[in-house]
């Protein structure tokens, strides 16, 4: 009995129950330090999933710097070919207003009076200045007469019917028309020849 109370005594004194808090701290402080393995898998997850979240926003940063490279890029690759065509084609619109004035001239030296000899011959020879001006800048006359009829550097405004000469051959040239340098200036109006088909075809077939 007695060392029952004693026992009892020892359990409850004040040194037992130090002990008993400081037992149960450094079983907080092991359960602290050593999380369970579920705290761990979810971490890692976690860190797994932020990973490929950074691994995917940096393939997409730098898909986004070759897609803006290859804007750049094209930007300035079109900016060249428009310097170099604005250089190449510096003053096309002059050269468009000074065919009306070619074209002024050639009129009045197709006419032909009694006196007007020498003052025509002035004309000439500004008019021959003029001509060698714009040729010298790159204006050329397209060649028609004769030719087959091309759409992209000639007007047909009129028709007509010449069995010597090909369908769709050029039998004149009612207004000159231009290049400048590789660019249409003006096109040319012409006449076209238009036969019978079939007796084209016919003269075809005689021939062979």
């Amino acid at each position: 009995m007695e060392e029952e109370i004693k026992n009892t005594e020892e359990m409850n004194s004040p040194l037992n129950e130090e002990r008993i808090e400081k037992s149960v701290e450094v079983k907080e402080e092991i359960k602290e330090e050593a999380p369970p393995r579920k705290r761990v898998k979810e971490k890692r997850k976690k860190i797994d999933k932020e990973k490929d979240e950074l691994i995917k926003a940096n393939l997409d940063l730098k898909e986004k710097v070759l897609r803006i490279t290859a804007e750049m890029q094209n930007i300035k690759r079109r900016s060249e070919i428009d310097l170099a065509n604005a250089y190449k084609y510096d003053g096309f619109d002059l050269m468009e207003k000074l065919l009306p004035v070619l074209d002024n001239f050639e009129r009045a030296l197709s006419i032909k009076q009694e006196g007007t000899e020498k003052f025509l011959e002035g004309f000439k020879m500004i008019y021959d200045n003029l001509r060698g001006i714009l040729l010298s800048k790159g204006v050329t006359e397209i060649e028609c007469i004769h030719k087959e009829f091309d759409p992209t550097i000639m007007n047909a405004v009129m028709t007509d019917t010449n069995n010597d000469f090909a369908n769709n051959i050029v039998l004149d040239c009612l207004q000159k028309g231009y290049m400048y340098q590789d660019k249409l200036l003006r096109p040319a109006m012409v006449k076209v020849n238009e036969r019978n088909v079939t007796q084209e075809n016919n003269e075809r077939n005689d021939e062979e």
